[in-house]
């Protein structure tokens, strides 16, 4: 089965080099009204066995091309990433 083509982003690091990365998914939360992103590096392939970065963010989309990127900072929003990152990878494995 072919692997569906992801949405690319760039973000700049601290020293204004750009990085392209994949967006796995995103999603919101109801409770605290925050929209999330979970990301890899662009080339990182998930394979067999094999760990991926993967990156997180809380986002507000401001307009069509203008995302701001937050980090995660409290326990209990990495937590939710994480559990959501674990549904999205039994899918993914289901498929």
């Amino acid at each position: 089965m072919a692997q569906e083509e992801r949405e690319r982003i760039i973000i700049p690091d601290e020293n204004g080099d750009e990085h392209l990365f994949e967006v796995l998914f995103t999603f919101d939360n109801e409770q605290n009204g925050n929209s999330y992103m979970v990301l890899i590096a662009a080339g990182d392939e998930e394979g067999e066995g094999e760990e991926v970065d993967v990156h997180a963010f809380r986002y507000e989309d401001k307009a069509e091309d203008d995302l701001n990127l937050f980090p995660i900072e409290t326990d209990e929003e990495w937590d939710m990433v994480e559990e959501m990152l674990n549904t999205f990878s039994e899918q993914e494995e289901n498929e």
